[in-house]
């Protein structure tokens, strides 16, 4: 009866998707997912999994990736299904949505929140409700650059910062401005 029970919990959350996902369950469901890739507290549709395609050098923030839509289902008894490939040196940021038949290219920054429903091209930066390309990759980078000239960078990875280091950081930060951490 326990591993009956064990095996219906498993499979209700792979149909539901319960949890957040990791590379491993990923690949397990048929996804294939680059070297280098990292991914926070994400939500990502594995019982279409084998439809992913992740690059090198990604990384995904609290992000949801569907390769289905079943806003058809009712009506057509069927889902809509659709690939979603994702390029190399690529950014998701949190709360963002990847729908079903999308391709992001090289060289991506996606933006917070931002629901992309068409293609993104490589060497852009992309936000909003439906995701538009704001600017260059290169170009988002440079500004970075120019910013960190003249901005307060701190060299301590989060995890090891002391208690000073925070507080340096919060007083630098508290009339507003940006940082750079590691």
């Amino acid at each position: 009866m326990k591993k009956f029970m064990k095996r219906i919990i498993k499979k209700l959350s792979i149909l539901f998707a319960v949890g957040y996902t990791t590379v491993d369950e990923l690949k397990k469901h048929g996804a294939t997912v680059g070297e280098n890739c990292y991914l926070y507290t994400n939500k990502i549709d594995l019982p279409h999994a084998h439809l992913i395609q992740i690059g090198n050098h990604v990384t995904i923030s609290d992000a949801r990736l569907l390769a289905h839509d079943a806003s058809t289902k009712r009506a057509l008894g069927y889902t809509r299904v659709g690939r979603i490939v994702i390029g190399d040196n690529v950014f998701i940021g949190a709360g963002a949505l990847v729908l079903p038949n999308v391709a992001i290219g090289n060289d991506v920054v996606i933006g917070a929140g931002a629901v992309v429903a068409s293609d993104i091209p490589s060497n852009s930066v992309a936000v909003g409700s439906p995701a538009k390309v704001i600017c260059t990759y290169e170009s988002f980078i440079e500004k970075n650059i120019e910013l960190m000239k003249s901005g307060k960078v701190y060299d301590t990875h989060y995890s090891q910062k002391s208690s000073e280091d925070i507080r340096k950081m919060q007083d630098d930060l508290m009339d507003g401005g940006i940082g750079f951490d590691i």
